[in-house]
């Protein structure tokens, strides 16, 4: 009983390391080539092949070590390569670009 559970937690742990993988994967391809060399970052080559041997780890080898190493990879890209290439490309997080003042019809100036 207890270790049915347990090996359900482990297969949790597992779908939730290739679920990232597979994100970082995704994201990684749909920003532009050039975005990774204004980011100062590696190439969009090196960050495909690094986060596809990843997904494809998880897919394919259970080796606890090899996909740890997979997860290390994506969690570098989402937290280090994803926010320089959103700040380069202009996807800070409001779409239109404005300041967080700005309303829908321009920026707000307090009444004056």
């Amino acid at each position: 009983m207890l270790m049915s559970g347990f090996n359900s937690l482990i297969g949790l742990l597992y779908l939730a390391m290739l679920v990232i993988a597979v994100a970082a994967f995704v994201l990684a391809a749909l920003a532009r080539e050039d975005a990774y060399r204004a980011a100062s970052k590696q190439t969009k080559p090196f960050w495909m092949i690094i986060l596809g041997i990843a997904v494809a780890v998880n897919l394919l080898v259970p080796m606890l070590f090899l996909q740890l190493a997979g997860l290390v990879a994506s969690i570098v890209f989402f937290v280090d390569v994803r926010p320089a290439l959103k700040q380069v490309t202009g996807g800070g997080g409001r779409r239109g670009g404005g300041s967080s003042s700005d309303g829908p019809y321009g920026p707000y100036n307090g009444g004056r």
